[in-house]
């Protein structure tokens, strides 16, 4: 073979080799930003609830910012060590599919990315490494700081009265009493048809559940939670379009007195009104509304029970 052979031989090599590397740093890149984007809003929108500061970013760090973390790092080492960071992206990838328990999620969300990465990287090289590592570094941490400084500074300025007893609340034409913090406003995740039998059982101040049905509480309908959220201490002007199925508001409603705990964890509430005979509507703080499975269970779902003012 004569050198002109050689030579494009060579450049066949290195172009594909240049194409490997950058779509391994273009998947990383990808990863990286998508899951620190995810990572920072979860954290303000359900996290971030927690009395003290320092548990607060404890629980940021290990719940939500784990996994941007983990690809940042991981992208770093394999731009500088491609194929120490090869084995690594394989090692997480075989360890993360037992931990999340072969879960679908887990498998085609984290393990086959890793995977795909762990091929990619082991035949990868870089020289210029300045542009993969902003890609892969700096614009997620950049995302991190700039979303989680906006998102910090609006959790600093929610109202709350520390007053979590039972609350007549009244404004946007609606009047209604809302049951104290306890049987009646738990936090301990409750699926819809348990959140009706408990407001049946509840006594008429709210505090304790009796054996016999007194039906004296119930969950609020959709319309009357939408006009009843609230922001900075004022009603949040909620309307709820029955046939559009949407809610909109005057101002964005949030995570205040005096209806939400901003230390309880619950950023959900069912209604009582359903969609039809195996989904009912929940209300986010921020006041959107979504119809879930009436036996549906989680964490941040739950109720505050109402009551008619006499």
């Amino acid at each position: 073979m004569d050198l002109a052979g050689i030579g494009t031989l060579s450049m066949n090599k290195l172009t594909r080799q240049k194409l490997i590397t950058w779509t391994a740093v273009s998947i990383s890149a990808v990863l990286a930003n998508c899951w620190a984007y995810w990572g920072i809003n979860e954290n303000f929108h359900e996290g971030w609830y927690l009395v003290g500061f320092w548990n607060n970013v404890l629980l940021m760090f290990v719940q939500y910012l784990s996994l941007p973390m983990a690809f940042l790092l991981l992208a770093a080492v394999s731009i500088r060590w491609n194929k120490i960071g090869s084995l690594l992206h394989l090692s997480l990838a075989i360890g993360s599919y037992f931990f999340l328990r072969g879960s679908f999620a887990g498998l085609f969300l984290v393990a086959i990315p890793l995977i795909g990465l762990a091929l990619l990287y082991w035949f990868a090289h870089l020289e210029r490494r300045r542009l993969a590592y902003v890609l892969v570094i700096g614009l997620p941490l950049l995302q991190i700081v700039g979303i989680g400084t906006y998102h910090a500074i609006r959790i600093a300025n929610r109202y709350n009265d520390d007053n979590f007893t039972v609350r007549q609340i009244e404004g946007n034409g609606v009047t209604l009493t809302w049951a104290p913090q306890g049987p009646g406003w738990p936090d301990n995740g409750t699926s819809w048809l348990e959140a009706k039998k408990i407001c049946a059982h509840l006594n008429s101040d709210g505090t304790k559940l009796q054996d016999e049905e007194l039906n004296i509480w119930r969950l609020p309908t959709v319309d009357e939670a939408v006009r009843s959220m609230v922001y900075h201490g004022r009603n949040a002007g909620g309307f709820w379009d029955s046939s559009a199925k949407t809610a909109a508001y005057k101002f964005q409603p949030d995570k205040e007195s005096p209806l939400w705990n901003i230390h309880l964890k619950t950023i959900y509430w069912w209604t009582s009104t359903e969609v039809d005979e195996v989904r009912a509507y929940i209300i986010v703080y921020n006041g959107g509304v979504w119809p879930r499975l009436k036996t549906m269970r989680a964490g941040f779902l739950n109720f505050r029970a109402v009551k008619e003012v006499k």
